[in-house]
């Protein structure tokens, strides 16, 4: 933190505080774009899945009617915006946040003046994470 002093010895304890918050951009550009490619991937594999799902759970009642058939494939339809949605938000979240160690662990290796290891120490370090995690 740092304070703006004038010329003034004596400076007015109302004067301003000015913080400055450097982020690298590789944190919000890698972790944000791992977002958008878990989003994707997640409303794809989970909207099929929901869709297999409800037509698991359906397949001893076919509809008999037109206005039934209608019923029935909103419903799916409906179902497999749910489950692409609830998918893609975990996916989403999950992707992101393992950018988001792996850069945090390159950019720590390198302000440690370790620039030859950052990569490799990354992935160890993302690898461990997962370990600790998944058992």
């Amino acid at each position: 933190m740092s304070r703006q002093l004038s010329q003034n010895p004596n400076p007015n304890p109302n004067d301003s505080y000015s913080i400055h918050l450097e982020i690298p951009p590789r944190f919000y550009l890698l972790s944000g774009g791992a977002m958008c490619v878990g989003t994707a991937i997640g409303l794809v594999r989970g909207s099929r899945a929901a869709g297999l799902r409800f037509l698991a759970e359906n397949a001893h009642r076919p509809p008999t009617t037109v206005q039934g058939w209608y019923f029935y494939n909103k419903t799916k339809n409906y179902r497999m915006m749910l489950g692409g949605l609830r998918k893609a938000g975990t996916d989403a979240a999950k992707l992101g946040f393992t950018a988001l160690a792996w850069v945090t662990f390159e950019e720590g290796l390198h302000q440690l003046g370790l620039n030859d290891l950052g990569e490799v120490g990354a992935g160890i370090g993302t690898a461990g994470i997962f370990a600790g995690v998944c058992k």
